[in-house]
């Protein structure tokens, strides 16, 4: 009974528990932590945009240039396979130093806009670096004091930069008629990161949470990889299936719903554009919502609230096919959608050993990588096969997926043993 009164408690403020005698907030390396995460969704948004241009640039079909996805994932998830034994190696601020210059080295390489085959391998540095710097500064965000709140703020600035990048990109094609022209903004950003870090961060460790130091990951006993160890953790394989599923179901409605509106239900062009824009909008406006409340109500309220509303706008825009009902769904589901990743990222620093963490949140959020394109490609042959109408009931399956995953992820929950 006293194990499972623990893991009530430490579930219920997976942010809170255990912090009590923390220092105080670095505001330094937090501002850092967001800008980065800027870039990152930069990134990610704008490729959108430049792919007819790539497409153009080479000459390329629809189907080889698609191989700049997985590309990418591949790079990612190289990253999140090694993360915990990197960062031990390393220390802190050269482990987040490495992924800023990984970025910065793959966004110098398609500025040259180099022969196809050599641009995959700069989006697999893009991605490389763009997963050391997601699951390290997650990982260092979660091990500071009201950690809910801020993680819902750091992916709120993710959201930002998702949908700064795909109008940074319009305007550099407008005034410079080349794609990868952008990539020099990355650059240059990705130098600042690196830059900042540099300053930010001490070389032995010193300014990381307690909990999450290197200079407690560097323990004598404790040696190799600790991504073996964390994966023989029940918990971190529920963790990230639930985020795979949980990604996969945020980017097929965001994916398809612009197509489902045009083409199933003949809304036209520029509102349903401004539909689907509502539904981003709403991802980031509800992180930065929730962002004040976070710490209050704990990870499981928050998450099992947020479920629960997710369902509830996928069956407004299921049952009620009007544009003004889609409009609000589609802004309900995203602003619902917006603190689920952020405050399982919480969940896992609260309740896996520290030594762990690193690899643990690295490899759940390769998982939700992973599953960011397959459910949207599942999407799509569904799609294919039974008609646009088939999307919403594919989401809510998803859905309620997701939530079988949540009950399982609870009751494997246990307090950390540090």
């Amino acid at each position: 009974m006293a194990a499972e009164a623990t893991t009530r408690i430490r579930l219920g403020d997976a942010s809170q528990a255990g912090r009590t005698g923390k220092p105080a907030r670095p505001l330094a390396p937090i501002g850092l932590a967001f800008f980065a995460f800027v870039l990152i969704g930069a990134n990610d948004g704008a490729v959108g945009v430049l792919l007819p241009s790539i497409i153009a640039h080479y000459g390329l079909t629809k189907a080889t240039a698609s191989l700049l996805f997985p590309a990418g994932t591949v790079g990612y998830l190289a990253a999140a396979l090694n993360s915990g034994l990197l960062l031990e190696r390393l220390g802190r601020r050269a482990f987040l130093m490495a992924g800023a210059a990984a970025l910065g080295l793959g966004a110098l390489l398609a500025l040259a806009a180099p022969p196809f085959p050599l641009l995959l391998p700069a989006f697999a540095l893009i991605g490389f670096g763009a997963a050391i710097l997601d699951a390290g500064l997650n990982a260092y965000v979660a091990g500071l004091p009201r950690s809910s709140g801020l993680l819902n703020y750091l992916h709120a600035f993710y959201g930002a930069g998702a949908l700064l990048g795909p109008l940074a990109a319009s305007a550099v094609l407008a005034l410079a008629g080349h794609w990868n022209a952008t990539y020099l903004l990355w650059a240059l950003a990705a130098a600042l990161v690196l830059a900042g870090v540099r300053l930010a961060f001490a070389p032995n460790g010193a300014r990381t949470h307690p909990a999450v130091s290197t200079s407690h990951a560097r323990n004598p006993g404790k040696t190799g990889n600790p991504l073996a160890p964390a994966l023989r953790s029940r918990l971190v394989w529920i963790a990230a299936l639930f985020l795979c599923v949980y990604v996969g179901t945020e980017v097929s409605l965001g994916s398809w719903s612009y197509t489902l509106l045009t083409e199933g239900r003949r809304v036209p062009d520029l509102p349903a554009s401004w539909m689907v824009s509502g539904y981003w909008l709403g991802l980031t406006a509800g992180r930065l919502a929730v962002a004040r409340v976070a710490d209050r109500w704990g990870a499981a309220r928050l998450i099992q609230g947020c479920i629960a509303g997710v369902l509830v706008a996928v069956l407004l825009v299921w049952i009620a096919p009007s544009a003004a009902v889609s409009a609000a769904g589609l802004w309900l589901a995203g602003f619902s959608l917006g603190p689920i990743f952020p405050s399982t990222i919480s969940l896992i620093d609260a309740t896996v050993p520290s030594r762990l963490q690193q690899s643990a949140i690295g490899f759940a959020a390769s998982l939700g990588a992973m599953g960011g394109a397959a459910f949207p490609w599942l999407a799509g042959n569904l799609i294919q096969r039974a008609g646009l109408p088939a999307l919403l009931p594919y989401v809510a399956g998803l859905t309620f997926a997701l939530l079988a995953l949540w009950l399982t992820l609870q009751r494997a929950a246990r307090p950390r043993t540090v």
